[in-house]
Protein backbone atom coordinates (compact mmCIF):
# COMPACT_ATOMS: atom_id res chain seq x y z
CA UNK A 1 0.00 0.00 0.00
CA UNK A 2 1.14 3.46 -0.87
CA UNK A 3 1.53 6.17 1.48
CA UNK A 4 -1.65 8.28 0.08
CA UNK A 5 -3.70 4.92 0.42
CA UNK A 6 -2.72 4.96 4.06
CA UNK A 7 -3.42 8.70 4.75
CA UNK A 8 -6.80 8.92 3.12
CA UNK A 9 -8.86 6.87 5.85
CA UNK A 10 -6.52 8.90 8.78
CA UNK A 11 -7.77 12.21 7.12
CA UNK A 12 -10.82 11.11 6.43
CA UNK A 13 -11.10 9.72 10.31
CA UNK A 14 -10.29 13.05 11.51
CA UNK A 15 -12.23 15.09 9.30
CA UNK A 16 -15.21 12.93 11.20
CA UNK A 17 -14.26 13.17 14.30
CA UNK A 18 -13.77 17.20 14.54
CA UNK A 19 -16.80 17.64 12.61
CA UNK A 20 -18.50 15.91 15.02
CA UNK A 21 -16.54 17.87 17.52
CA UNK A 22 -17.88 21.13 16.22
CA UNK A 23 -21.58 19.95 15.87
CA UNK A 24 -21.55 18.97 19.35
CA UNK A 25 -20.13 22.53 20.60
CA UNK A 26 -22.57 24.08 18.52
CA UNK A 27 -25.67 22.16 19.92
CA UNK A 28 -24.06 23.07 23.58
CA UNK A 29 -24.36 26.93 22.96
CA UNK A 30 -27.67 26.19 20.61
CA UNK A 31 -29.34 24.94 23.89
CA UNK A 32 -32.12 27.68 23.72
CA UNK A 33 -35.05 26.67 21.78
CA UNK A 34 -36.64 28.98 19.24
CA UNK A 35 -39.86 29.88 20.91
CA UNK A 36 -37.62 30.90 23.20
CA UNK A 37 -35.03 32.93 21.58
CA UNK A 38 -37.89 34.76 19.58
CA UNK A 39 -40.22 35.50 22.62
CA UNK A 40 -36.73 37.50 23.92
CA UNK A 41 -36.60 38.84 20.24
CA UNK A 42 -40.56 40.32 20.48
CA UNK A 43 -40.07 41.70 24.08
CA UNK A 44 -36.91 43.44 23.21
CA UNK A 45 -38.15 44.84 20.08
CA UNK A 46 -41.15 46.18 21.42
CA UNK A 47 -38.80 48.04 24.05
CA UNK A 48 -36.38 49.07 21.78
CA UNK A 49 -38.27 50.03 18.46
CA UNK A 50 -39.31 47.91 15.78
CA UNK A 51 -36.49 48.51 13.39
CA UNK A 52 -34.48 46.20 11.14
CA UNK A 53 -31.52 47.48 13.23
CA UNK A 54 -33.22 46.64 16.33
CA UNK A 55 -33.88 42.79 15.07
CA UNK A 56 -30.37 42.82 14.64
CA UNK A 57 -29.48 44.11 18.01
CA UNK A 58 -32.10 42.26 19.41
CA UNK A 59 -30.88 38.92 18.22
CA UNK A 60 -27.38 39.51 18.98
CA UNK A 61 -28.93 39.99 22.60
CA UNK A 62 -30.52 36.65 23.12
CA UNK A 63 -27.45 35.11 21.39
CA UNK A 64 -25.21 36.89 23.98
CA UNK A 65 -27.10 35.98 26.86
CA UNK A 66 -27.46 32.18 25.53
CA UNK A 67 -23.78 31.61 25.62
CA UNK A 68 -22.86 33.28 29.08
CA UNK A 69 -26.23 31.54 30.95
CA UNK A 70 -27.01 27.81 30.72
CA UNK A 71 -31.10 27.54 29.36
CA UNK A 72 -32.00 26.13 32.69
CA UNK A 73 -30.93 28.99 34.68
CA UNK A 74 -32.02 31.33 32.31
CA UNK A 75 -35.58 29.40 32.68
CA UNK A 76 -34.97 30.04 36.37
CA UNK A 77 -34.34 33.40 36.30
CA UNK A 78 -37.63 34.28 33.64
CA UNK A 79 -39.73 32.23 36.18
CA UNK A 80 -38.76 33.96 39.30
CA UNK A 81 -39.02 37.24 37.67
CA UNK A 82 -42.57 36.42 36.66
CA UNK A 83 -43.73 34.94 39.85
CA UNK A 84 -41.87 37.69 42.17
CA UNK A 85 -44.19 39.87 40.33
CA UNK A 86 -47.41 38.35 41.97
CA UNK A 87 -49.03 40.43 44.94
CA UNK A 88 -49.33 39.37 48.51
CA UNK A 89 -47.67 36.28 49.52
CA UNK A 90 -47.99 34.42 47.44
CA UNK A 91 -44.77 36.76 45.45
CA UNK A 92 -43.05 37.02 48.18
CA UNK A 93 -40.76 34.28 48.28
CA UNK A 94 -39.66 35.22 45.07
CA UNK A 95 -38.97 38.21 46.14
CA UNK A 96 -37.22 37.82 48.94
CA UNK A 97 -34.89 34.73 48.52
CA UNK A 98 -31.20 34.51 48.20
CA UNK A 99 -31.58 31.57 45.89
CA UNK A 100 -33.94 33.85 43.66
CA UNK A 101 -31.75 37.23 44.06
CA UNK A 102 -28.78 35.19 42.56
CA UNK A 103 -30.84 33.51 39.62
CA UNK A 104 -32.09 37.55 38.39
CA UNK A 105 -28.90 38.89 39.34
CA UNK A 106 -27.18 36.41 36.99
CA UNK A 107 -29.24 36.89 33.78
CA UNK A 108 -29.31 40.68 34.44
CA UNK A 109 -25.35 40.49 34.21
CA UNK A 110 -25.42 38.91 31.25
CA UNK A 111 -28.39 41.36 29.96
CA UNK A 112 -25.84 43.75 30.74
CA UNK A 113 -22.95 42.24 28.80
CA UNK A 114 -25.46 41.79 26.05
CA UNK A 115 -26.69 45.57 26.15
CA UNK A 116 -22.77 46.38 25.90
CA UNK A 117 -21.84 43.87 23.23
CA UNK A 118 -25.06 44.14 20.58
CA UNK A 119 -26.57 48.13 21.19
Amino acid sequence: MTLVGLVRPIVAVSTALLTMTAVTRAQDFNDYPTSTRVEYAFGCLKANGESRQSIEQCSCSIDVIASLVPYDRYVTAETVLSLSQVRGDMGGPFRTSEQAANALNELRRAQAEAEVRCF
